[in-house]
């Protein structure tokens, strides 16, 4: 498909009907080449979230990072502060290159996330130190800290929100914690206030992922096996992050909220994350098409995103009259016997090992690197 008119671009009918394009997906060639740039003409990216999965592929692949690992190299950097240097130096520049974006929506979109360390999930205290950190070293004002919603996690949001430092909370699988990350965020926005900070400029995310939790059910369906279990393969990520949009209206039509709406605070938005599509039986589009409401964020891997350009279709609002029936889903699902708060915890710790296992690819790739440059 060209890239057409706004008339005829299905991203341009996705952003119409409120839904912010956001691209998972950041690395050095992508900024070199202006590709990063091209896609919010082409594809209405208004935004991008990293990870440590995303920057591991990203160093291992090309050689956009061998002169910098050179310079690192000569200076004799260690390896975490190599890496902290090559990441937020990415993050800088992306944000400049969205900075556009955040200025045409007062501060709403236009965002980039880098995350705090992943080994640091169950660590309140040095959360809260690398959130500050990467705060101050990336310098810019359209960066979130992503910071996983762990038990301990909780607290190192709101205490991070406080000091007026913008976060997308990450790993977010179940209703439960959901309302709990809302509550740290209201939190944290009510003592920023009460610290003096311009809440207008403090923004957050809450990503509340949705492919891994059909992957999840799907298997526990089938082992089922019966044609009740089976028919309801492919519908329980979707109904979960529905009631998630419902929790949040809720929450953010309180009189809690309206105070710190009326002080100037902007709402915690949902953002769909984990949005591409891991089964084939399944419309590559299911969850950007299944998940279309005003006041959220999509963020999607490019093939995604690119699917969606291609065939992708908005047909009105698919989520807030969605909530009777995706109850009725999630009640089925329990009534086979398979518990969604035990898939739910398993999906987190999940979620935290495979960042941990990435952040150590990362290590490795960037230690490689820093033998190889200084061998040269």
């Amino acid at each position: 498909m060209t890239d057409g008119t706004a008339s005829d671009r299905p991203t341009a009918e996705l952003s119409a009907a409120g839904v912010s394009i956001w691209l998972d997906d950041l690395s050095r060639e992508r900024l070199r080449t202006g590709n990063l740039a091209e896609l919010m003409g082409s594809r209405d990216v208004v935004g991008v979230t990293t990870n440590p999965s995303i920057f591991a592929k990203a160093l291992a692949q090309g050689d956009a990072y061998d002169e910098q690992l050179r310079e690192l190299a000569g200076s004799g950097a260690g390896l975490d502060a190599a890496v902290e240097t090559i990441t937020t130096d990415d993050v800088r520049e992306a944000a400049d290159v969205l900075r556009p974006a955040y200025d045409a929506t007062d501060g709403v979109d236009g965002r980039v996330s880098i995350e705090v360390d992943p080994r640091l999930a169950h660590d309140t205290e040095k959360t809260v130190e690398t959130a500050e950190r990467l705060w101050r070293t990336v310098d810019r004002p359209n960066v979130l800290i992503k910071i996983p919603a762990t038990v301990e996690g909780l607290d190192a949001i709101t205490r991070t929100l406080a000091q007026g430092i913008s976060v997308n909370v990450t790993l977010i699988f179940s209703l439960e914690r959901y309302r709990a990350v809302m509550d740290a965020f209201l939190a944290g926005v009510e003592a920023a206030r009460d610290a003096g900070h311009d809440l207008s400029r403090l923004a957050s995310v809450a990503s509340f992922f949705v492919s891994r939790v059909d992957s999840a059910v799907d298997a526990a369906l089938e082992e089922v096996g019966s044609d009740a279990a089976l028919a309801l393969r492919g519908r329980a990520a979707v109904a979960n992050a529905q009631l998630a949009f419902e929790a949040y209206e809720e929450v953010f039509s309180s009189d809690r909220w309206t105070a710190l709406a009326e002080a100037g605070a902007i709402p915690q938005r949902p953002l769909w994350a984990s949005t591409g599509v891991k089964d084939p039986d399944y419309p590559d589009t299911l969850y950007v098409t299944g998940l279309v409401t005003s006041g959220v964020v999509n963020t999607m891997p490019e093939a995604t995103l690119e699917a969606f350009a291609d065939h992708g279709t908005v047909d009105g609002d698919t989520v807030t009259g969605a909530y009777d029936e995706a109850r009725s889903v999630l009640q089925t699902i329990e009534q086979l016997d398979i518990s969604l708060a035990e898939i739910t915890q398993q999906l987190e710790d999940e979620g935290v090992a495979k960042f941990e296992d990435a952040w150590t690819d990362l290590l490795s790739t960037i230690d490689d690197g820093l033998s190889a440059a200084k061998d040269s």
